[in-house]
């Protein structure tokens, strides 16, 4: 690992882990992590973000000298209740610099203002959002971190279901499991350095809107137990040292050719801090690399 892993790790542990500790109500968290975000997180030159609506559904464009037809549709995270596609759009102009695509990222709606399946409903009216523009389904990419990338890997069990199966999916660190049978929310607890495990519980209400736990298991937000018919690709990145490591390892029983990548001591959803942190941009390089096998070559590139 390196230097910066170290101190980075520091800094998330001494910093970040007690704020969200503290409470899991979405604010004063959603305006501190949006000013992390401003601070911290850089996009590459010539990036461009754009306000737009796809489907319905608010969000940004982000690029950086777009060279593809296809696009990324990239789901934040933030637990169902913080974040937005301004607080990831400096990571994703980052992987659109080096993949040459645009990424629409939805701001779908946030609990517990709009609890399950609001985020589910707002993701998939994005993905039909893309198609009315002209979008093959093979033509698009679905992403996604933390509880974003267990939305993703929702959506994509949907869309295989109902044969619009898209070119691939990527994850960063993705929350595929509200029940919370995962091994490594207790073994992690004391090396987790931004999630803090005994918050899980109350965020959970919070995004079923009340006294619901028996709706955890619903695939469209807990994907470990959802279906996934013919998928195509998947790449999952997660770290060693997280709560929620085995959210991650456990996919492969449900996508046994997933090309799960299991990194050493790191912070959850390390590839945000690509400014900083090598191992974030050897994790961007693996997994725009792993997006380019998922495409056909450019007429250019024959």
């Amino acid at each position: 690992m390196s230097w910066q892993a170290g101190a980075i790790g520091w800094m998330c542990k001494a910093l970040i882990l007690p704020v969200f500790a503290r409470s899991a109500l979405p604010e004063p968290s959603r305006s501190r992590y949006a000013r992390l975000s401003r601070l911290s997180f850089r996009a590459p030159p010539l990036s461009l973000s754009q306000p737009a609506q796809v489907g319905g559904i608010p969000g940004l464009w982000v690029q950086n000298q777009p060279r593809r037809d296809e696009v990324v549709l990239y789901l934040h995270g933030g637990g169902y209740s913080i974040g937005s596609p301004e607080t990831h759009q400096a990571m994703l102009a980052a992987l659109a610099a080096r993949t040459g695509m645009r990424a629409f990222l939805p701001d779908y709606r946030l609990a517990p203002e709009h609890p399950f399946p609001a985020a589910f409903d707002d993701a998939l009216a994005a993905w039909h959002g893309l198609t009315r523009l002209g979008y093959r389904p093979n033509q698009i990419i679905l992403g996604g971190d933390s509880a974003g990338g267990g939305l993703a890997l929702a959506v994509l069990a949907h869309l295989c279901q109902i044969g619009q199966r898209p070119a691939g999916l990527f994850a960063f660190s993705p929350w595929t499991d509200l029940t919370f049978t995962g091994a490594s929310l207790v073994t992690n607890a004391a090396r987790e350095r931004v999630i803090p495990a005994h918050r899980l519980t109350e965020m959970r209400a919070l995004i079923l809107g009340g006294a619901r736990p028996g709706e955890a298991n619903d695939p469209r937000l807990s994907p470990l137990y959802a279906t996934f018919p013919s998928p195509p690709p998947v790449q999952i990145h997660v770290a060693e040292s997280e709560i929620l490591r085995d959210d991650a390892l456990r996919m492969r029983n449900r996508l046994p050719r997933a090309e799960i990548r299991l990194a050493g001591d790191l912070p959850h959803v390390w590839p945000m801090m690509h400014n900083r942190l090598p191992e974030a941009r050897r994790t961007l390089d693996e997994t725009a690399s792993f997006i380019a096998a998922c495409l056909p070559p450019r007429s250019d590139e024959n």
